[in-house]
């Protein structure tokens, strides 16, 4: 919302699926190779060469479209876009027009504690990638040069319905839409690397107004807190155009990281400046009921199920389930974590998601690379629930897996880190402690009962945080009431 208007926003995102070949031709789609070294006449655009579509990119396109609640078109096909640009060898793009694979579909986002919203998804279309232009960064050569490793690599335009109202709403979604297309790997969905791409497209109206405003198309955002800055700024400026009277145009804009601004590109295309019509080169697809079912059957376990799953089997609070979903990576560390002591799940996932994921953030690394195995996380709080070690030692350990990976056992055994157990021996320190702080003691026995914390601290800390915790608690109770 921006003062007296109601601000509506859609968003087409492109996704590249991780295939191994184009989809039209068996060139590789690995990332970072040598520039050209991965093409053929079929994605250079040769005359007369015949593209032949890629099975498995058909069956992510399927599987998406399931994911994301769509009705599968049993009869669509691929048209041609035209275009010219340097990095379209063909002088047109092979995409999908009026038949798309996939069509009015949802995503759910929570947009508050308790509050869903449901986003329609309007169409999910197969198309090939252009290539890549790389300008010189030299000012004295004014040079482009033309890479057309990614020219027919397979992705997915998945259009939005223009449902959402603020940037927020777009952050969600973006973070919603990318937590599905990872969990039923169709794409490592990495913006740096191009996997997925977004445009935006946002209007203003008059609050309670049912047509709606000039749509204006952004470009150019590399990261889902871009999309949303990028939003916003749009906003600010739509609105303060249309409060003096001006006119918005439709127009594509960039998006200026570096500025937080938006600059005018091109005046909009509309679907009649690409002269649409059928690939001739391309038969049509037919897909029956029974292939889709079998794609369907196929889907791994969506994150809303497996946040429900976590709630009612690991008995763990929705908060807690929410962030261990988050990525398909961590809620299965969460659960090889589980496997090797089923005991405690929620002393698990605290541990999770307090100390693994500081050092994650520290580190902005990926759970891939660390050392420590999750195995060792469950196995960590086994010790702590059996009294073996107490919660300071457990993070002392738990610093060592991380720097150098091991086990609970051989850490424990290399630095002596075995509680204190013996009674005489904690008494010694009980006594100490005693003696020491007479105030807290006096404390204690007028019946102010938080004196016992402390006095179990000094203890805690005399014995280099190796006496049992439960033990000490309750010896020195034994001993003031002694006294």
């Amino acid at each position: 919302m921006a003062g007296d208007f109601e601000t509506v926003i859609g968003l087409e995102v492109h996704v590249q699926l991780n295939t191994q070949s184009k989809l039209f031709c068996q060139c590789s789609t690995q990332f970072g190779a040598k520039p050209n070294s991965q093409t053929c006449p079929i994605c250079q655009g040769h005359p007369g060469v015949l593209p032949v579509l890629n099975q498995e990119a058909l069956t992510k396109a399927v599987q998406a479209g399931l994911s994301l609640n769509c009705s599968i078109n049993h009869f669509s096909k691929f048209d041609r876009k035209n275009y010219f640009y340097p990095d379209l060898p063909k002088a047109y793009q092979i995409s999908q027009y009026d038949l798309p694979i996939c069509k009015e579909g949802y995503l759910e986002i929570s947009i508050g504690e308790h509050d869903i919203k449901k986003i329609g998804i309007t169409r999910i279309h197969m198309e090939e990638d252009a290539g890549k232009l790389i300008h010189s960064d030299v000012p004295s050569i004014n040079e482009s040069y033309v890479d057309l490793n990614r020219c027919g690599v397979p992705l997915l335009e998945i259009v939005s319905e223009p449902d959402m109202r603020n940037s927020t709403e777009a952050y969600h979604y973006l973070q919603s839409l990318k937590s599905i297309l990872k969990y039923i790997n169709v794409s490592d969905c990495n913006m740096e690397e191009g996997s997925l791409r977004c445009d935006a497209n946002v209007s203003l109206r008059l609050r309670g107004q049912k047509e709606f405003g000039t749509k204006v198309e952004i470009k150019n955002m590399n990261s889902f807190k871009g999309v949303q800055k990028a939003l916003e700024y749009e906003v600010k400026r739509q609105s303060m155009a249309l409060k003096k009277g001006e006119k918005i145009v439709q127009e594509t804009r960039l998006y200026n990281v570096d500025e937080d601004k938006t600059y005018t590109m091109r005046s909009k295309e509309e679907a009649h400046d690409y002269r649409y019509f059928p690939d001739p080169d391309l038969v049509p697809i037919i897909l029956e009921e029974k292939d889709v079912e079998v794609i369907r059957k196929d889907l791994p376990e969506l994150p809303k199920a497996k946040e429900e799953r976590f709630i009612k089997y690991y008995q763990l609070p929705q908060e807690d389930a929410g962030v261990l979903i988050s990525s398909l990576e961590l809620a299965n560390y969460f659960e090889m974590a589980v496997q090797s002591y089923p005991n405690n799940p929620k002393k698990i996932a605290n541990w999770i998601m307090a100390e693994l994921m500081r050092v994650l953030n520290e580190s902005d690394g990926e759970i891939s690379s660390l050392k420590v195995e999750a195995k060792q996380i469950g196995n960590l709080v086994k010790h702590i629930d059996e009294g073996k070690i107490s919660g300071k030692m457990g993070k002392t350990i738990f610093e060592d897996l991380v720097k150098e990976g091991g086990t609970v056992e051989g850490i424990i055994e290399n630095q002596g880190l075995k509680l204190v157990d013996d009674v005489g021996e904690l008494e010694k320190f009980i006594d100490e402690v005693i003696s020491e702080n007479p105030e807290p003691v006096a404390s204690f026995k007028a019946g102010k009962d938080k004196a016992i914390g402390f006095l179990v601290g000094q203890v805690m800390k005399k014995s280099k945080g190796q006496a049992n915790p439960g033990k000490v608690n309750q010896l020195l109770i034994d001993k003031l009431k002694e006294k």
